[in-house]
């Protein structure tokens, strides 16, 4: 099996997105195996990260395999004026994958164009996210038993959420019904809009955010208003605490509606919320591990059946 960059969930087609999701199936059954047992994994994040840094690692760790890295781009010799280009090519020369995250749109697509070694991106600016939007769909499928024909409800930062738009992406292979509530200032964008038009992918946007607007929906996909996208801080606290789920707002809610998060969470969800039985973002947070091990099995040619048949599962 070929070796693979992760770098847009645009790349993959619908049987490979299902192959991913078997595959972090077996990860959850058995997560502690060798198979990259002496293989060293890169983590470049230029931008601050808790989970996914942290994911990341711990799949690399779990799977055996050695982590070099960063994560301060202060600590590297981009201070010294470093191009993106021979820091991408230095790391090469020391790992088997690259785990980058820029706050440059496209810069994981670049590092993808000149390295040696397979590149996953954990995140460009506000345009992809495909890792998280993996862990995602395996977090859907678990919780609703499919992908398809699911009413899925974005509430919150539709402008900036790079989650929010790996997700479009990579429901279009599923026939969702979308329904994106958000204010003016944080509507999805022109271009995914037209994304959804083009792809027959149907979609309704609303403004108001109460227990009525959501009642049908299977997903409730809160995000965070994102500060650190914002030019304008008067802008951005004008909408900060525009929309806040509470648990009295999940009163109509369907039985197997579920709510998510890619974290962190700020004020967007309160905390009352979290004993509810809707409430998923933190198992959703641990779903990353598994994603994240097939992910460097994807890009480093392990096959799924590979795992299925692997027999240094580690027992702990």
């Amino acid at each position: 099996m070929s070796r693979h960059n992760f770098v847009t969930i645009a790349d993959l087609t619908k049987d490979d997105i299902l192959y991913l999701i078997s595959m972090a199936e077996e990860f959850e059954k058995h997560p502690d195996r060798e198979l990259l047992k002496g293989r060293v994994v890169a983590t470049l994040f230029f931008e601050p990260s808790t989970r996914t840094q942290l994911s990341f690692q711990t799949a690399a760790n779990r799977l055996g395999a050695r982590v070099i890295g960063f994560s301060d781009a202060k600590t590297s010799s981009t201070t010294k004026g470093e191009t993106l280009k021979d820091t991408i090519l230095m790391v090469s020369n020391y790992a088997d994958i690259i785990v980058m995250r820029h706050f440059i749109e496209g810069a994981a697509q670049y590092a993808s164009e000149v390295a040696p070694v397979p590149i996953v991106n954990a995140g460009d600016g506000a345009h992809m996210h495909p890792s998280q939007c993996l862990l995602d769909l395996y977090s859907i499928y678990k919780t609703q038993g499919t992908l398809e024909n699911l009413n899925i409800y974005i509430v919150g930062d539709l402008k900036y959420g790079r989650t929010v738009h790996s997700l479009i992406t990579a429901m279009r292979h599923f026939n969702p019904t979308f329904h994106f509530v958000a204010p003016k200032e944080l509507a999805l964008p022109t271009e995914y809009k037209v994304y959804c038009k083009e792809h027959g992918i149907r979609f309704q946007e609303h403004t108001a955010f109460n227990e009525k607007v959501i009642a049908d929906a299977d997903i409730l996909y809160m995000t965070r208003v994102q500060k650190e996208r914002f030019s304008d801080l008067m802008e951005y606290e004008r909408v900060k605490n525009v929309y806040i789920l509470r648990n009295d707002m999940l009163s109509l809610a369907k039985p197997n509606m579920k709510i998510m998060h890619p974290l962190p969470r700020v004020n967007e969800i309160a905390y009352d919320v979290d004993a509810n039985p809707h409430a998923y973002y933190i198992q959703q947070a641990k779903n990353g591990l598994y994603a994240r091990e097939a992910i460097y099995c994807h890009c480093l040619g392990i096959s799924l059946d590979q795992v299925k048949a692997d027999k240094t599962i580690i027992n702990v």
